[in-house]
């Protein structure tokens, strides 16, 4: 008889967790995966990236339809009508076709999912759908939920005050929407309604929107939602929400303090960041602590302070994006099969998928100035032949790099594509590329990564369309 029931137990079938099981199974290692929720995928399938990313195509769409935006391109329609109900049956359809998909793979590599939300009841043992499950590892990859607003109710069940997961499934079109936190969920829902016939206020504590990234996308980020006709209130904070009936008054005042001022709105969405989701693990069970931010703390294999026990994703430090988590689900899972399995975080791109999108990977030019001199090398849209061709030049390509060595520090995009675009640039830091290297590297004409070119040439003071 086997000592433990599976060589290796995942805790959540996210991102992180779906990929790690995977992995872990195509390496000969007999898996199985815990979830409680009903589907696979984690938040990103269900209730976040996917879902999102299908309204603001589609809101994209619609906008780009009823705006009278294809006219000048020689597209004249006539009278345009929203389909709410079919937009967010597409939305549905997606999510399922997805999620499906991975319950698909975890058969065909043969994961089985143990269905329930699993508890330690030691290092080696898990407490899930009242059955007690040995693993010989077992791997932390539950993820993240919505950090609440304190003082602020959310119910996402047909009401006023909603989170990430009530705004992808409003009822009807708000004619305002206050968006509370000025991040990449906050401007990509707001993006949504917004492109739907919401006016969108947005309002974020600190001095600018895009908290993290790089201080010249950040103003012209705001400069292209202002735009767009959101209204932006940065050094705000909000001090109360309260509804009546179906309206919500915001009270907000200056950050510093000051004099206070109420916006009304038929929707508010919370969106001022995640936490990890560690509640109901029973971690006290094994000792396994908690650092000051709520995060389990791993070595560089994913290796948390109890052996035998790991953690990948949103629950250990490091951004919270999916992708990050999937590499550490390979990574981990190699680690735990005597390979080795390696995250270099120092390269996580990031997207915000607005339109137009916003992407960078590295340092920013603040954070790499403090630590010594750079060279930036900076080229605009407006002079990128495939973005004036199609009438779309907002935005810009810029790249930081070493002053004395040239290497690609970190490269910040602002343009229609640039979630894609972010790849190449990915790949070059991967490989400890500098500037040179980019700009003496042929690129495709005419198209948008020509910008990545022309910023590489900036960098040594050669750009040639400008």
């Amino acid at each position: 008889m086997a000592e433990f029931d599976y060589d290796v137990l995942v805790i959540g079938a996210g991102p992180g967790g779906y990929v790690a099981a995977i992995r872990a199974a195509q390496l000969g290692l007999k898996t199985a995966c815990a979830e409680s929720r009903a589907t696979l995928g984690g938040t990103c399938l269900n209730v976040g990236c996917i879902p999102s990313k299908t309204l603001l195509n589609a809101s994209g769409l619609y906008h780009e339809a009823a705006s009278g935006a294809l006219a000048k391109h020689g597209v004249k329609l006539g009278s345009v009508e929203l389909d709410l109900p079919a937009l967010m049956a597409d939305k549905n359809d997606a999510v399922k076709g997805l999620t499906g998909g991975i319950e698909y793979l975890f058969k065909k590599n043969k994961v089985d999912w143990l269905k329930g939300l699993a508890t330690f009841t030691g290092a080696h043992t898990v407490e899930v759908g009242g059955k007690s499950v040995t693993a010989k590892n077992i791997v932390i990859a539950t993820g993240s939920s919505v950090t609440p607003l304190p003082g602020v109710t959310v119910d996402n069940d047909g009401g006023v005050v909603v989170d990430s997961t009530g705004a992808l499934a409003l009822p009807a079109v708000p004619k305002n929407l206050v968006v509370i936190g000025g991040g990449v969920i906050g401007l990509e829902l707001g993006s949504v309604w917004g492109r739907l016939g919401a006016k969108v206020t947005v309002v974020e504590f600190l001095d600018q929107i895009l908290p993290g990234m790089d201080g010249d996308v950040r103003a012209e980020a705001a400069k292209i939602f202002k735009k767009q006709g959101f209204d932006i209130k940065t050094s705000t904070k909000v001090t109360g929400v309260s509804v009546k009936g179906k309206t919500a008054s915001v009270t907000v005042e200056p950050a510093a303090g000051g004099e206070a001022q109420t916006l009304e709105a038929d929707a508010v969405l919370v969106a001022i960041g995640r936490r990890p989701n560690t509640e109901g693990l029973g971690l006290d069970a094994i000792g396994l602590a908690l650092n000051a931010r709520g995060q389990i703390e791993t070595d560089h294999d994913f290796a948390t302070s109890v052996p035998g026990v790991w953690a990948i994703g949103d629950v250990i430090p490091g951004p919270m994006l999916a992708h990050k988590a999937e590499d550490e689900g390979v990574a981990v899972a190699e680690n735990i099969a005597g390979l080795t399995g390696i995250v270099n975080h120092d390269v996580i791109p990031s997207v915000v998928y607005t339109h137009p999108e916003i992407a960078g990977v590295g340092l920013t030019e603040e954070a790499a100035k403090a630590r010594g001199a750079v060279k930036v090398g900076k080229f605009p849209m407006m002079a990128n032949s495939r973005a004036k061709a199609i009438s779309d030049t907002d935005g810009f390509v810029k790249i930081i790099a070493d002053a004395e060595t040239d290497k690609v520090l970190g490269v910040w995009i602002i343009g229609a594509p640039a979630g894609t675009m972010i790849a190449q640039a990915a790949q070059a830091m991967e490989f400890g590329a500098s500037s040179e290297d980019i700009a003496y590297t042929c690129h495709a004409h005419p198209t948008h990564s020509e910008a990545i070119k022309e910023a590489a040439m900036a960098v040594r003071g050669k750009p040639i369309h400008m």
